[in-house]
């Protein structure tokens, strides 16, 4: 089994206690030379939107046959399942089947998806715990994926992949001469928007770097923010504290203030109650 020893975590635990040491610890048990990298433990508490998002945005960037273990799970102990999935990117995640697979599954594609039977398949003598399966399920049995101590098709029963659960996604699309989409997650340390909206929609629409564009934000269908602001290449090319469209590390269009949160400004934010419109502004 040629599996290349890369475990990549990613949970909502934070870091302020043993936790993720733990699961660090019980991956090195199973197997003490591979390699145990952190996507983020910083995912906000049982944000599983967030969840399925940062692992979009990351898994591409790793080699075929890495394995990620997924942990936001506020159904931990219920009846949600346990998976295993294979990409169609050959890369493999194990995670609560609660919806953190739904950018994958939308964008990148699922070949495979196995049940994991946490009453068998989990670390030795952890039975009479229920409510760390991060440590005893996930980081367990993507150690022994990992290192190839088993076959991804051993992990458990193969079940049909239309049968992940996922969350609802809004496409973006063109009305008229605006671009419309919604506020995916935002670039956290720096309150900027992340939209879903592609370059290439608003290259349908002629806009390009220099343009000025109406933005208008919208909660639950009421607008509450809306302003001309500049299409620019990078953050420099405006004054301190003024806003910016660009575009980002995915090539879809972001918002920012430059170095403000443009999200604590306005109070901004994520998901699919939350819309953009754009368009371009004719002089």
């Amino acid at each position: 089994m040629a599996y290349n020893k890369m475990l990549v975590l990613q949970t909502d635990f934070g870091l302020v206690d043993g936790a993720v040491s733990a699961m660090h610890g019980v991956a090195h048990t199973v197997a003490s030379d591979i390699q145990v990298s952190d996507l983020t433990h910083e995912i906000p508490p049982y944000d599983i939107w967030n969840a399925s998002y940062r692992l979009y945005q990351t898994i591409k960037y790793w080699p075929a046959d890495t394995v990620f273990v997924s942990v936001v799970d506020p159904g931990v102990g219920s009846a949600r399942r346990s998976i295993a999935v294979k990409t169609k990117s050959g890369h493999y995640v194990i995670t609560p089947d609660n919806g953190t697979l739904t950018h994958i599954y939308k964008y990148e594609g699922v070949e495979a998806v196995r049940v994991i039977d946490e009453n068998k398949n989990r670390l030795p003598h952890s039975q009479e715990s229920n409510t760390f399966h991060g440590r005893d399920v996930y980081a367990y049995n993507g150690a022994l994926l990992a290192s190839g101590q088993v076959a991804f098709e051993e992990l458990g029963e193969d079940v049909p992949v239309d049968s992940l659960v996922t969350l609802p996604v809004i496409e973006p699309r063109l009305q008229g001469d605006t671009a419309v989409g919604t506020i995916d997650v935002l670039d956290v340390r720096f309150g900027s928007l992340w939209t879903n909206i592609p370059l290439e929609m608003v290259k349908e629409l002629s806009i390009d770097r220099g343009d000025s564009l109406l933005v208008t934000i919208l909660h639950q269908n009421v607008a509450v923010y809306q302003e001309q602001i500049p299409f620019v290449r990078s953050f420099a090319e405006v004054n301190l504290g003024q806003p910016l469209v660009y575009i980002n590390s995915l090539v879809n269009i972001g918002i920012a203030l430059n170095q403000e949160s443009f999200a604590a400004v306005h109070h901004i934010g994520i998901g699919t109650d939350w819309q953009v419109k754009i368009s371009k502004v004719n002089k």
